[in-house]
């Protein structure tokens, strides 16, 4: 499992599948996006505006790789 965190854009991602795979975007609503793999397993999960969602500091132990912003 990865998870990624981009603080320009406040989008998280949670890969649980990090097999190379083809995947259907299914919305659940407008701030939560779910990666549908084979078998429709999910395989990712995308959250919109994330900061506003989640408490990204409550994420530990889990490591969360924050993506600096580009100047």
């Amino acid at each position: 499992m990865q998870v990624t965190y981009n603080t320009k854009t406040d989008v998280l991602y949670i890969r649980l599948d990090n097999r190379q795979q083809n995947v259907i975007n299914q919305r659940v609503n407008d701030d939560i996006v779910l990666d549908i793999g084979e078998e429709d397993k999910i395989v990712g999960i995308e959250i919109l505006d994330a900061s506003f969602h989640l408490n990204l500091d409550q994420l530990l132990p889990v490591q969360v790789e924050r993506v600096p912003e580009m100047v």
